[in-house]
């Protein structure tokens, strides 16, 4: 096709929907786009039509070459665009290319990178697909994957060519791809119509919508005729086929236009700001009503285009009846294939209860703001004889809606007389003797009724009453049935002349019997029914107490594997089945548990190829397994438990041997599983908030030691220096007691920094390292007299005592954090107590701890300071440590040491005076004979 030509159209579809200078505002933002997009690794070629949308920037970027039909080109211009992409430095691959007959098409290939295809044996012969984790692990920039609507082969991870496209793009890879007008899923119908071809290979919309660029490939339709001609797209006896039927000029003149209008339809909806859809959200609701009848699947896509048109939302609703369990075979496979195709175009699925469908759709409508109703007509003939009225006469009569009603070419069928079924109910003595009780006890009544001169009415009465008993009683339609046949035979029996016989004499008992058998039936059916709404009633709503109380529970959790249990423990009781569950980490494997717990075996029976599934679903955050499209033939579904940005956990259900879920237990799974994810993403959250908070407090914290480390590093160092500085200036004038004094001071100096700094370093280690100290047998006599003598000359002025009750005590610690901790206490005492005073160092054993003891006979500690004793950087007397010397982190890192051992620092008075530090730490066991506890007076 001419270049001017295709620039023609190009204006033609821009011109069709700038409809004012707003419009055409919004199409140069979209042209800006474009041009971003090009930049960035797309390929805007002449005489196309594409558009462009930001996606997320973790995933990778898909670009759909669009036609009409088969040969107009896309492989052809998808192939140039990589050579293109090559150019430009792009890494790039060809993941799979349909290998046509096509020389021109071919040609291309050379020069670009194609990855080996998989080959699958299916019925005898090799199929070539898509190699995905070749692809995954090539992980190239750019690749390349042609027929984005194929059906892959048996035996593949996915059923669709589309989904191993979407795993591409989750793992952040470009993607260029093709696909043809006929395979989008809301347009099946539509191209039904008009070509008389039913293409099974489809692609959900959404797909489609979620490309960033679509690029229309388009020629004229006499054109592609004269190639197909020209065995150009098809050889010789291929072609002639096509030609006489799909490939008429007539069907492709209507499938380009749709094209066209489906392509201008994307560029309009990129125009649409987000403000924009949301207040058309607002406005419009469609209602979709599923069935299991075969023109549904229509009606369906119709309801999603016109979601589409009216940017509207879409909801699915299904109403359950007592008749909708009966459903086999071919009805409930094509409900649940009518579910799966509303699911994927974008539907919301709803399920309600009742046995008027009329009723409950409008009552669903109103209560959900649905504006417009789109439904099927009938799939069987009303009786007129009743006069009543169809479902849709119904709806117009209870809603003031606007209800769309979908024509189809489809042939009206009519149910088919078959023998009455057995009911499901089995023969039970209970039931049998319910309706003889209600019988006999009718009867009584009627005999003493028509003692008492009565008229037969009365008696009438009494029997539908009985028939109403036993209908509720038993539940179920032909115990009523036959209570209401022997009602009428016994009122025949014994109140109608001639008694005691069946036989009747007055012409007017017939009719009698007839109205009085007619009645208590109706009567009958009606009870029964009234209990099966009670009984639909009560299972709707323990569903919702079920969903209430997992809501309610889930709150409550504290952790998220109490999240993931507790949710685990709900779906066991919906299903009845064993449920599995996983915490979903990064970069950690998945550990599943199972609920009830007591199911090992079946969680030791999980195969690799099961795991496997679970890993893909956590990979990807999607549904996997049974009753999917990705890896269907596996025994579990495993569902991922989705939060607002990630998945947070797994969960798998058992399928195999199993009945499959229905709509309504698919959406309170569903439903629980959110609540779950959400509850799991509040902890996760209240857990990043407490690290900051902690993170914040720890900044706070080296703020304050900062401080204080720079105030009282100042005073011991200007010490040091300004006694050097004499002593080297002055050192021949100075006596040997005044230069003794200045050692004196510069050692103290020295020995007070040297403490201070120990005590930081083993916080810091505390703080980051706490693992790597080494726990080693330790004489508990040893580290006192380490301790004491580390003090060195600054017990001098100070009386100390050690008391070991047993001096072969050992402990299991760490020499370097204990003595530290004896160190502390022990300086803590001279510093806070006058000269001469005493000071104990004293340990004894009582049961496998060791108990430790430093006291000192001082002035005490005021009680007001007791409960600050341990806090950082608090000081006794002077409150912060900024006010002297000495940082006031001694006793806190104390209590941190001896908290590793999982004792705790205590306080108390001494008698007379004075204070008592105790804590405890674990005694070393050993093998030799436990020496006797020496009593502690």
């Amino acid at each position: 096709m001419d270049v001017r030509l295709n620039r023609l159209y190009v204006i033609l579809i821009q011109i069709g929907f700038s409809l004012s200078f707003r419009k055409v505002r919004d199409d140069i933002y979209i042209l800006h786009e474009k041009y971003a997009l090009y930049k960035g690794g797309g390929n805007m070629e002449k005489g196309t039509v594409s558009y462009g949308r930001d996606m997320p920037a973790k995933q990778g970027r898909l670009k759909i070459f669009f036609g009409y039909a088969a040969g107009v080109g896309k492989t052809y211009a998808m192939l140039e665009a990589a050579h293109q992409a090559k150019k430009e430095g792009i890494d790039i691959v060809v993941g799979y290319v349909e290998p046509h007959a096509r020389p021109d098409t071919l040609a291309l290939l050379e020069g670009l990178e194609t990855l080996p295809n998989k080959e699958i044996a299916y019925k005898g012969i090799t199929l070539k697909e898509l190699d995905l984790d070749c692809a995954l692990r090539r992980k190239p920039q750019l690749i390349l994957v042609d027929e984005l609507a194929h059906n892959n082969a048996p035996g593949s991870r996915h059923t669709k060519r589309y989904q191993d496209v979407e795993e591409l793009l989750q793992a952040g890879i470009n993607v260029y791809t093709t696909v043809n007008v006929q395979h989008l899923e809301s347009l099946n119908d539509l191209v039904s119509s008009i070509t008389g071809v039913m293409v099974n290979e489809r692609i959900p919309d959404h797909v489609f919508d979620r490309a960033n660029q679509i690029e229309l490939v388009d020629i004229e339709p006499e054109e592609l005729v004269k190639r197909l001609e020209e065995g150009k797209v098809y050889r010789e006896h291929q072609a002639k086929r096509a030609l006489s039927h799909f490939f008429t000029t007539e069907n492709l003149a209507a499938l380009r236009e749709i094209a066209m209008r489906r392509t201008a339809d994307q560029l309009n909806r990129a125009a649409l700001h987000e403000g924009k859809e949301k207040s058309a959200r607002a406005g419009e609701h469609i209602l979709l009503c599923l069935s299991s009848a075969p023109s549904n699947a229509k009606v369906i896509r119709t309801a999603a285009r016109m979601a589409d048109a009216f940017h509207s939302g879409f909801t699915a609703l299904f109403v359950q009846t007592p008749g909708t369990k009966e459903l086999s075979g071919d009805n409930i496979k094509r409900l649940r294939s009518n579910l799966r195709l509303a699911e994927q175009l974008g539907a919301q699925i709803a399920t309600v209860y009742g046995s008027d469908p009329a009723e409950q759709i409008a009552e669903y409508a109103r209560v959900s703001g649905i504006t417009k109703i789109v439904m099927g007509r009938m799939n069987h003939r009303q009786n007129p004889l009743f006069g009543r009225k169809g479902l849709a006469d119904r709806l117009i009569e209870l809603t003031d809606l606007d209800v769309y009603i979908i024509p189809d070419r489809q042939p009206l069928y009519k149910k088919t007389f078959r023998k009455p079924r057995m009911p499901k109910e089995r023969f039970t003595w209970k039931n049998t003797g319910s309706i003889l009780l209600c019988l006999l006890v009718s009867t009584i009544v009627g005999a003493l009724f028509y003692n008492a001169g009565f008229s037969e009415s009365n008696i009438i009465t009494v029997y539908i009453l009985g028939v109403l008993i036993a209908a509720v009683w038993t539940g179920s339609h032909i115990y009523g049935a036959a209570c209401s046949f022997f009602s009428v035979a016994a009122f025949n029996y014994f109140f109608t002349e001639p008694q005691f016989t069946f036989q009747v004499n007055d012409p007017s008992y017939p009719v009698t019997f007839i109205i009085m058998l007619f009645s208590s039936m109706i009567a009958s059916s009606l009870a029964s029914r009234v209990k099966e709404q009670a009984r639909l009633a009560a299972q709707k709503g323990y569903y919702t107490e079920l969903l209430l109380e997992s809501s309610q529970k889930l709150q409550q959790g504290r952790t998220e594997w109490d999240c993931l249990r507790q949710t685990a423990e709900h779906l066991n009781r919906l299903f009845d089945r064993p449920i599995l569950y996983a915490l979903s980490e990064s970069g950690k494997e998945l550990v599943f548990r199972i609920e009830p717990a007591d199911e090992e075996r079946t969680l030791a029976e999980l195969s690799a190829e099961e795991m496997a599934v679970a890993r893909w679903v956590q990979k990807n955050n999607k549904h996997g397994g049974a009753t999917t499209n990705t890896l269907p033939n596996s025994k579990w579904l495993f569902l991922s438990v989705r939060g607002s940005q990630s998945v947070m956990g797994i969960v798998g259900i058992p399928v195999v041997g199993y009945s499959v879920p229905d709509a309504f237990e698919k959406n309170l799974m569903i439903a629980i599983l959110s609540e779950c994810g959400l509850s799991q993403e509040r902890i996760r959250l209240e857990e990043e908030k407490n690290r900051a908070a902690l993170q914040t407090q720890k900044e706070r914290l080296q703020a304050s030691l900062l401080r204080a480390v720079s105030h009282d590093l100042r005073t011991p160092l200007t010490n040091i220096n300004g006694c050097a500085s004499i002593l080297m200036q002055n050192e021949d004038k100075l006596s040997r007691e005044s230069r003794k004094k200045l050692y004196t001071l510069i050692h103290d100096d020295t020995d007070w920094l040297i403490n201070m700094t120990e005590n930081l370093l083993v916080a810091t280690q505390l703080e980051t390292d706490k693992e790597n100290f080494e726990m080693t047998p330790e004489l508990l006599d040893d580290l006192f007299r380490s301790a004491v003598s580390r003090l060195g000359r600054r017990l001098a002025d100070h009386h100390i005592a050690v008391q070991m009750e047993d001096p072969m005590l050992m402990v299991s610690v760490n020499a370097q954090l204990v003595e530290r901790v004896l160190v502390n206490l022990m300086d803590n005492a001279i510093q806070y107590t006058p000269k001469g005073s005493n000071i104990t160092l004293r340990g004894y054993r009582k049961d496998d701890m060791a108990h430790i003891l430093v006291a000192d006979d001082g002035q005490g500690i005021p009680e007001d300071a007791k409960n600050h004793l341990f806090d950082m950087f608090f000081m006794v007397g002077q409150g912060k440590a900024d006010c002297q010397r000495g940082l006031g982190i001694g006793l806190g890192l104390c209590q941190s040491i001896v908290s590793l051992y999982g004792g705790q620092l205590t306080i108390s008075d001494n008698n007379p005076t004075g204070t008592i530090f105790q804590f405890t730490l674990p005694v070393f066991r050993t093998d030799r004979t436990e020496r006797p506890e020496i009593p502690i007076g």
